[in-house]
């Protein structure tokens, strides 16, 4: 089932040495035969309900029951194998991998994050024990954790009718996505084409203009240098880069998310001690104090940021941006030391991923040379066949020619 014949979870050679997997059956659940996604196995980030599997949210405090999961159903009967749940970022408010369980380690440096809420996701792509793997992304829980662990993530169009999100726990239903990560781009584009029924071609850069979100300090040197190389990459295939400015948006982002979020558990926060880790119910009972005006403002300048981003469509066919402010931090680390001085984590990560999946514009996350160092590629609303041929371009070295085909 795993096509380079990596060990399968719950084999005798298995070890969870990260703590990525919350449920793994003693058999997987077998995709229909003869579909397009036949051979390839997946795991599934534990937000998705499954029939006859357990779903917790990474949590000890009670989480509601979302049903069964379409995506879930529909890659089954594309014909992919679901291997087992992975964990995640407690109930996914938040961007390190930590919750109820112990948390998840990166695949490859001991002691460091790799990035969450869909941490389980990328350390299981990474290490080779499924093809794909089922994330969600809120404010950057597939982008985070792809970039961390050196691995590709996609998160599409807000309300891609291909990527259901019934039978998803919800987090905030203003900013969630369902989405897929794997090892490679070519992976991803088939998972989407098997999904939407539309062929990826790799799509040429020459003539693509590319605008370079980078603000000065809100990185580290790394980091800076590896979009550097990056964007140099694509002025190499024939793009035009220019600067792009968009603002900070957390100041929507936060209160929508939190507000949305501490009304999704609002049962379990009736309770004193509902059993969840003191930073997750800090922040939820910080949403369920949220006033109904403070909300309202934050979703208008919502309505301001979509019009700045817009704008920008005007210029730019794509904008290309940092994906992470830094390599994998240490887990437990609370501070990222930026060019720009040092800052809180949290703050660091979501100023970066959080503006697209507030305004809900697909968007590619891709390694780069620099180990632990992801960039993210951004196209407007509805164009994501066309983003993921772009990133299929640069895999395949067709960036300059079209028609290579997945």
């Amino acid at each position: 089932m795993i096509s380079d014949g990596s060990s399968l979870p719950g084999s005798p050679d298995f070890s969870d040495t990260q703590r990525a997997w919350a449920y793994v059956p003693s058999q997987p659940i077998e995709g229909q035969s003869g579909g397009p996604l036949s051979g390839l196995s997946f795991s599934v980030k534990d937000l998705y309900g499954v029939a006859g599997w357990p779903l917790t949210a990474s949590t000890r405090a009670p989480v509601p029951d979302p049903g069964e999961s379409v995506l879930v159903r529909r890659l089954l009967e594309l014909g992919a194998s679901a291997v087992g749940k992975t964990h995640l970022h407690e109930i996914a408010l938040g961007i390190t991998g930590m919750n109820g369980y112990g948390g998840t380690e990166h695949p490859t440096l001991p002691g460091h994050s790799p990035g969450g809420s869909s941490s389980g996701a990328a350390v299981s792509v990474a290490l080779k024990q499924v093809d794909f793997a089922l994330g969600t992304d809120t404010g950057g829980s597939i982008r985070v954790p792809a970039a961390w662990c050196g691995v590709a993530g996609f998160k599409p169009s807000k309300d891609h009718p291909d990527y259901s999100r019934a039978g998803v726990l919800p987090l905030s239903p203003t900013c969630d996505h369902a989405g897929p990560l794997a090892r490679n781009v070519a992976t991803l584009a088939c998972v989407h084409a098997a999904l939407t029924g539309t062929q990826i071609k790799a799509q040429p850069w020459s003539g693509l203009r590319v605008g370079l979100w980078l603000p000065e300090g809100w990185t580290d040197r790394p980091v800076r240098e590896a979009v550097e190389a990056f964007a140099a990459q694509l002025e190499g295939l024939g793009a035009s880069l220019s600067p792009a400015v968009l603002p900070e948006m957390l100041d929507a982002y936060t209160p929508i998310v939190l507000s949305e979020a501490a009304q999704v558990h609002r049962e379990a926060l009736r309770q004193d001690d509902p059993g969840f880790t003191a930073f997750t119910l800090g922040l939820l009972r910080q949403g369920a104090a949220l006033t109904a005006a403070e909300v309202e403002a934050a979703h208008a300048r919502r309505a301001e940021y979509r019009e700045i981003l817009d704008a920008l469509w005007s210029r730019f066919d794509v904008l290309l941006a940092p994906a992470v402010p830094t390599p994998p931090p240490l887990i437990g680390q609370e501070t990222a030391e930026l060019e720009g001085g040092p800052l809180a984590l949290r703050r660091a990560v979501l100023r970066l991923t959080a503006p697209f999946s507030l305004l809900g514009v697909p968007a590619l996350a891709l390694p780069t040379q620099a180990e632990g160092v992801g960039v993210q590629l951004m196209m407007r609303q509805g164009h994501d066949d066309r983003l993921l041929g772009l990133g299929l371009a640069l895999e395949t070295g067709a960036g300059s020619d079209a028609g290579s085909e997945v």
